[in-house]
C-alpha cells in the first residue's frame, strides 16, 4: 500500500484541515519528470509518516490544479497548520526534498501566522 494519500475536491478541505504538514504532489500520467519523481516522493512519505504525503491528479482532478494555479507539473505545494507556506515547481532530487521537509518543521509558526493576520488586515483595509 502506498504510503501517499489520493487528493480530490470532496477530500482536499478534510485532509488541510487537519493540520500539520501536509505536502501535495501535484502530477498527471503522461508525465514524464512526474514519473521519475513519484519513486522519490514515496520514499519520503514513507521516511516521514508524520507528515501527509498526498498526490493530485492533474487530469482528474482539474478544479484542484486551477485553483493552486498549476502550469507546470510536478508542482509540490507545502502546507503547515493550514496554511499554504511554498510552492515549488519541477522534479526534485530526494536531497531536495529532504530540505524543503527540513524547513517546513523548522518554520516559525507563530511568526508565518502574524505576517498572514497582517497581510489579511492590509488586503481589508
Amino acid at each position: 500500500m502506498s504510503p501517499t494519500l489520493e487528493l480530490t475536491e470532496a477530500n482536499f478541505e478534510e485532509t488541510l484541515g487537519k493540520g500539520g504538514i501536509l505536502f501535495i504532489d501535484f502530477w498527471a500520467a503522461w508525465c514524464g519528470p512526474c514519473r521519475a519523481f513519484a519513486p522519490t516522493y514515496e520514499a519520503a512519505a514513507q521516511k516521514h509518516a508524520d507528515i501527509v504525503f498526498a498526490k493530485v491528479d492533474t487530469e482528474a482532478q482539474r478544479g484542484l490544479a486551477a485553483a493552486f494555479e498549476i502550469r507546470a507539473i510536478p508542482t509540490l505545494a507545502v502546507f503547515r497548520d493550514g496554511i499554504l507556506v511554498g510552492q515549488n515547481a519541477g522534479a526534485l532530487p530526494a536531497s531536495a526534498l529532504e530540505e524543503l521537509i527540513t524547513q517546513a518543521r523548522e518554520l516559525d509558526m507563530e511568526k508565518v501566522k502574524a505576517e498572514v493576520a497582517e497581510h489579511q488586515a492590509k488586503q481589508q483595509a
